[in-house]
């Protein structure tokens, strides 16, 4: 009887969190390197059809960085990264798509089914509804002077189709975004998956971004876990970022939530997607798990 009471109780203290969110998208992050982990996979793609039944229309963009670089190396290709973007050419590029739209995305389309869900992809017959166009690149030389490098098929989300995402995911249907965009003339790119997720959540209006990681959130002394932040306000973070407390894996994550905040939504959320349930325990109980972003530092 008391197991069934804590239950009931835990329900309760995430209704007026489904109350607030139900009919809102929710964006999700979902690294390349955690979709490795079967069981971490199932786990979290199971929160996500939960999300959809309680309403919320949640939209997860995926990574493959991992997968990306052994099909390259099946393929006799080289992986080649440049500040942490993968040189692109026309051959990476074939098998980046592949990848990343028939192996991972239709995976994942799969499991959501297999869990009694809804999903659809965002990338199909060669179109995407992310549009893009190529990245500019530049460095610094050791002599101070900057120079233009060609990353070859590397974009940036310029706009996001946003009636088509909003109506697709309606109706529980959970969204599966793999990071291909496309310009005017058809020409795909391949994206970053973090800064892909906040274009994404900005142009939607997401009541939230959540990116799942494998740390806990953010730590005012790195390594330190008793330094551990639940909340802080962009200013801070901009000042961490400053001072290179965020640093290595983590900036990028980090200055997406930035970007997706400054781009109208309203929090953003960087989680353990390891813990079991971490994405509920984030979205529906009050104290969460891992650390929220805001705009200031008040909730």
């Amino acid at each position: 009887m008391e197991d069934a009471i804590r239950k009931a109780s835990v329900l309760i203290e995430a209704l007026p969190y489904i109350q607030q969110f139900s009919g809102k998208p929710v964006v999700i992050k979902f690294g390349g390197s955690a979709m490795e982990n079967d069981a971490v996979l199932d786990d979290v793609l199971e929160d996500i059809v939960f999300l959809a039944a309680a309403g919320i229309r949640p939209i997860l963009v995926h990574g493959g960085g991992p997968q990306i670089s052994a099909a390259m190396k099946q393929a006799g290709l080289s992986p080649t990264f440049v500040q942490g973007h993968r040189v692109t050419d026309a051959d990476t590029l074939a098998v980046v798509v592949r990848v990343l739209s028939e192996v991972i995305n239709a995976d994942i389309v799969r499991r959501i089914l297999a869990f009694g869900g809804r999903a659809r992809s965002t990338f199909g017959q060669g179109r995407s509804l992310l549009h893009a166009r190529k990245k500019p690149m530049t460095v610094r030389g050791q002599d101070g002077k900057a120079e233009e490098l060609d990353l070859g098929y590397v974009g940036e989300v310029t706009a996001v189709d946003v009636p088509t995402m909003i109506a697709d995911a309606a109706d529980g249907v959970v969204l599966a975004v793999p990071p291909v965009g496309q310009d005017e003339t058809g020409q795909l790119y391949n994206l970053n998956a973090d800064t892909a997720a906040a274009a994404v959540a900005g142009a939607v209006k997401a009541e939230k971004i959540v990116f799942l990681s494998n740390v806990h959130g953010i730590m005012a002394d790195p390594g330190n876990p008793d330094s551990f932040l639940s909340t802080v306000g962009e200013q801070e973070v901009q000042s961490m970022i400053e001072q290179g407390v965020i640093s290595g894996g983590m900036l990028p994550k980090v200055s997406a939530c930035v970007a997706a905040l400054d781009a109208g939504v309203r929090k953003a959320h960087i989680i353990d997607g390891r813990l079991p349930h971490a994405l509920l325990l984030e979205i529906f109980t009050d104290k969460g798990v891992g650390t929220q972003i805001l705009r200031d530092a008040v909730p």
